[in-house]
């Protein structure tokens, strides 16, 4: 490898999306000198730059303001905050405008009113605008860069972050006075439509430094693709029809509602969708508005208007779901001193519950929380100040030694884990008889990980390492909060618990590494989990 490369800064942002440089810009705002290290390359990596997406964007009058807040409400279980709703919408809508100017987004017009139209954005477009902006802002930026581990200093403060240079094979080490994490959700590497780099990295170094995370059971996301597909643009099988091998409908199936009777009837047979219900007009604008949605259909020589395509669903885990890293005020601190959150990797519970689809509220929840915590770690490291590398220490725990013997391949890791997570029967279509032999099966693959043994035989295997160690820690806490929630809330739907249970309206939180704890809001002491679902004392 080359020598490490080392440097120094005011707020160190981990990630590239738009969680990612919505903070950046932010805390440049306010004065600080900011470095972004990518995963990917930014501006082209992540689930928001390969399509288009929709966005929160209300306009601040208070009749629509309410109507938008009341529209998923009951689809969450009633578990968002409206003190949260309005800073978001407030936070959304002076974003949108200052991407138009600042950010030179270019807006389409309505024909009709002349003005901007403001509700969506294509993503290849906005996040290239938002990388060239992060550069005028003075921005210094690392692509092909993940982090492997936070660093630390004596008390336990995040003040920074060591990973590896994958295109100049070599180390890396950044000191900082604070640290905002925005690496995206974890996807399980399910092949869903940018989401590779989307492995729960963030969440497991969050997760050493002492942070918590809510509503991890809402992390069973499954997207509607043609089979063999990864584009996973759910919203338009709105104006589908699914139909079994005979041509049957499948009665009940739907997008928004209904996916789970595809689910359930994927266990036994093919199922075959058109979208036929979209007229003319809506097909053309459906065209124009995703073209890359119908880039696989031509190059198959389908048309998915009048031809039968055979489906099938793929896992997006915390990238749609809403659990991530608790943020604990309305800076988006983590409650470890010198972390921020914000994006994907932060639970986005405060703005839609348990419920959320594409864009829409993600996407104002990712600029909206970037530009909370960018502008609040930038306070915070003006007051901490930047330590020297002396000061600091890794505080990662797992797969970080390169070794020519490990006790199991990184590989080996993620299969293991992808046939626990993936599979529809088991964290979509949840019974407890399927949770618990799942969960036990994560828990011994966490045991076989978590010795000094575990690590990978080249420098950058070490990020493959960490990828497989987060995955398998992300699964561990969403089975164990998903068997906390003994009914049926928001995504996490239940068999064997169908109902709502009033006395459950809370937060389910949890933690932990190699001892994994959950405290369900209903109950007033912290509480572990076992593999038979038993609360017991911590």
């Amino acid at each position: 490898m080359s020598d490490e490369l080392t440097l120094t800064t005011d707020v160190l942002v981990i990630g590239g999306g738009p969680a990612a440089t919505w903070a950046a810009i932010n805390a440049r705002d306010a004065g600080a000198e900011v470095i972004l290290v990518d995963k990917g390359y930014c501006g082209s990596s992540g689930t928001t730059a390969p399509s288009g997406t929709g966005v929160w964007y209300v306009a601040p009058d208070p009749a629509k303001r309410t109507e938008a807040k009341a529209s998923r409400e009951t689809l969450g279980g009633h578990l968002a905050d409206h003190h949260w709703m309005d800073r978001v919408l407030d936070q959304t809508y002076a974003n949108m405008h200052r991407l138009g100017t600042e950010g030179r987004y270019p807006f389409p017009v309505d024909a009709a009113t002349g003005e901007p139209m403001r509700t969506g954005l294509q993503g290849p477009e906005y996040m290239r605008r938002m990388r060239a902006w992060v550069q005028r802002r003075g921005v210094r930026i690392l692509d092909h860069s993940p982090v492997l581990e936070l660093l630390t200093d004596a008390d336990g403060a995040v003040r920074g972050a060591a990973g590896y240079q994958r295109q100049s094979d070599r180390d890396f080490s950044i000191t900082a006075g604070a640290v905002v994490v925005a690496t995206g959700g974890c996807a399980f590497l399910s092949k869903a439509l940018g989401s590779n780099v989307d492995t729960g990295d963030g969440a497991l170094m969050a997760a050493e430094v002492g942070a918590s995370f809510s509503g991890m059971e809402f992390a069973n996301a499954y997207a509607i693709v043609p089979k063999g597909s990864t584009v996973t643009k759910t919203a338009y099988y709105g104006y589908a029809t699914f139909f079994h091998g005979d041509g049957r409908i499948v009665e009940g199936a739907g997008s928004m509602k209904g996916r789970s009777v595809i689910a359930r009837t994927l266990l036994n047979e093919k199922v075959y969708a058109q979208l036929d219900r979209a007229d003319e007009n809506v097909a053309a604008k459906m065209r124009l508005g995703q073209p890359n949605f119908f880039l696989q259909f031509d190059r198959r020589g389908i048309n998915p208007f009048t031809d039968r395509f055979e489906v099938d669903l793929l896992a997006e885990g915390t990238v749609r779901g809403t659990g991530g890293i608790d943020i604990v005020d309305d800076d988006c601190w983590t409650g470890v001193p010198g972390l921020y959150a914000a994006g994907d990797v932060a639970t986005r519970e405060r703005i839609c519950g348990g419920f959320t689809g594409g864009g829409s509220h993600n996407s104002a929840w990712a600029m909206s929380s970037g530009s909370f915590a960018g502008a609040a770690a930038a306070r915070a490291a003006r007051t901490a100040g930047r330590p020297g590398a002396s000061a600091v220490s890794g505080a990662g725990t797992v797969g970080l030694v390169q070794q020519s013997s490990s006790a199991v391949a990184p590989d080996e890791v993620v299969r293991a884990a992808q046939a626990q997570l993936i599979p529809f029967d088991k964290n979509y279509l949840r019974h407890a008889d399927r949770l618990r032999p799942a969960l036990a099966e994560l828990d011994n693959v966490w045991a076989a990980i978590a010795g000094g043994a575990y690590g990978a035989d080249t420098a950058g295997g070490r990020v493959r390492a960490r990828e497989a160690a987060a995955i398998t820690a992300v699964g561990r806490w969403i089975y164990r909060s998903a068997l906390a929630r003994t009914e049926s809330r928001g995504m996490s739907k239940r068999d064997d618990h169908p109902g709502l249970d009033p006395a459950q309206h809370g937060h389910v939180r949890t933690g932990g590494l190699d001892e994994v704890w959950v405290r369900d809001a209903s109950l007033d002491a912290v509480t572990a989990l076992d593999s038979r679902n038993l609360r017991v004392p911590a």
